[in-house]
């Protein structure tokens, strides 16, 4: 049978199989997040085309080359959005998330939409995990931004991701940067592609970053960035990295980096490895001082990182790290009989409040059929329930993986919960012992009542 449609290029499926590993990293970078201060703040997927063409940047790839722009029907042009900030940007404003104290600390999960080559590692639907501070202008915010994503990196053991940091100085110190740069790439406009001649005029740290070889070789021998920032911005620079030398952070000074994006000033920084080829810059991010006050705001000091999820993964495999995997059964319970149906049913709907994972029959399979699919999902423990079973209230536990640690344990519902905990090997179980017990004296409670 042929399928109707598959996936559109560049997206991919999560599937039930690895959905569990990316709740892990989710959680664990919530987690590092909210060690810090953060709170979390869910945008909408959409945005009008304005505010990315306003903080993205009219010059740079992703607003020219790569958004994802359409009209609706009332005539207004909206853009998926092709990275975070702009939209917690958009959002702290419009809530005036100000007045609720500064600095105000946000972190993010959330998808987006470039159109681009896709390619292990770049997608056109990709996931992000960022985190945002407004309202901090002090270097020590640089360093606990760089600190926080250093630290997701350190929880999940991985090696060989190098932290390179640079300067690019205030929008005063980087006009004198950018003329340097428009002088010299003009004596070279021969070897420009049509999109870095176009941006020569406007925006010319823009070919910093083009990804054309012979725009990259001209680049190469470009002046440095760090020969034309002021004293205010060296000084801001010197304290990040005496910052970063107190917390134990290694980093290298690559004073080529500038990041993708307009919104950019002062601090940049990526987090590059080796071990995914070409895409290899895991989490970029640094401070975007000018981005409020180009939105309408009051001049706001602002920084932030982003790091995406695909890569991320692409790293853990290369480097062997497994993350925990999908959560097996627990206990199977199988029933032969109507009243032996029932007495499943009920018995799963307890286990599954102890946090016990419990699976029963629900599309009526005979006996053989519910045992063969006990085994399928590699169930860690089995019953089956019947008639003699519930005249003796008592059914027998089958260890799936080792017949000799079976046992028996009473039909009764609180009686039972009670024997599987205390003789099942629990080790690797979901199971919450907390919970086990708040339920096992609610029955309790509920066996005096009556």
């Amino acid at each position: 049978m042929e399928i109707l449609t598959k996936k559109v290029k560049g997206a991919e499926d999560i599937l039930p199989s690895d959905a569990c590993r990316w709740q892990f990293l989710e959680e664990l970078m919530r987690d590092e997040a909210e060690k810090c201060g953060f709170k979390e703040i869910r945008t909408p997927v959409f945005e009008h085309t304005v505010l990315f063409n306003r903080s993205v940047g009219e010059t740079t790839d992703v607003v020219q080359k790569e958004m994802y722009t359409f009209d609706t029907k009332g005539g207004e042009s909206i853009t998926l959005r092709p990275e975070g900030t702009a939209g917690a940007a958009r959002a702290y404003l419009e809530h005036a998330l100000y007045n609720d104290g500064l600095p105000v600390k946000v972190y993010y999960h959330l998808t987006c939409y470039r159109y681009e080559k896709a390619q292990a590692g770049r997608q056109r639907e990709f996931h992000q995990f960022g985190m945002e501070t407004y309202g901090a202008a002090d270097a020590k915010a640089d360093a606990e931004m760089i600190c926080a994503a250093n630290g997701i990196f350190d929880r999940l053991g991985l090696e060989n991701i190098r932290l390179e940091i640079n300067s690019i100085g205030c929008k005063t110190c980087r006009s004198s940067y950018t003329q340097a740069l428009k002088e010299y790439f003009t004596a070279r406009k021969s070897e420009l592609c049509d999109t870095c001649l176009s941006r020569l005029d406007r925006n010319p740290m823009r070919i910093l970053d083009c990804k054309n070889e012979s725009c990259k070789k001209v680049a190469e021998t470009a002046p440095v960035v760090l020969d034309y920032i002021c004293e205010d911005c060296s000084t801001h620079f010197d304290r990040v990295k005496t910052f970063l030398d107190a917390a134990d952070v290694s980093y290298t000074v690559n004073p080529t980096i500038v990041r993708g994006l307009d919104y950019y000033t002062r601090t940049v920084f990526e987090f590059v490895t080796d071990a995914i080829g070409a895409q290899g810059t895991v989490c970029g991010g640094g401070r975007y001082d000018g981005l409020i006050e180009e939105l309408g705001g009051q001049p706001t000091p602002a920084l932030g990182f982003a790091m995406g999820i695909e890569r991320l993964l692409l790293v853990l495999k290369a480097q062997g790290i497994e993350l925990p995997g999908t959560p097996t059964c627990d206990l199977y319970i199988a029933s032969l009989g109507v009243d032996a149906e029932i007495k499943a049913f009920s018995l799963s709907q307890k286990l599954r409040s102890a946090s016990i994972i419990t699976e029963t029959d629900i599309v009526g399979r005979s006996l053989r059929a519910q045992m063969k699919y006990a085994d399928k999902i590699s169930a860690k423990y089995s019953v089956v329930i019947g008639d003699d079973d519930l005249k003796n209230n008592t059914v027998r536990v089958k260890d799936m993986r080792n017949k000799e640690n079976s046992f028996d344990a009473p039909l009764d519902e609180e009686a039972f919960l009670e024997v599987f905990t205390d003789k099942a090997d629990l080790d690797g179980f979901s199971a919450d012992l907390e919970n086990i017990k708040k339920l096992l004296e609610s029955l309790s409670e509920g066996s005096s009542d009556e």
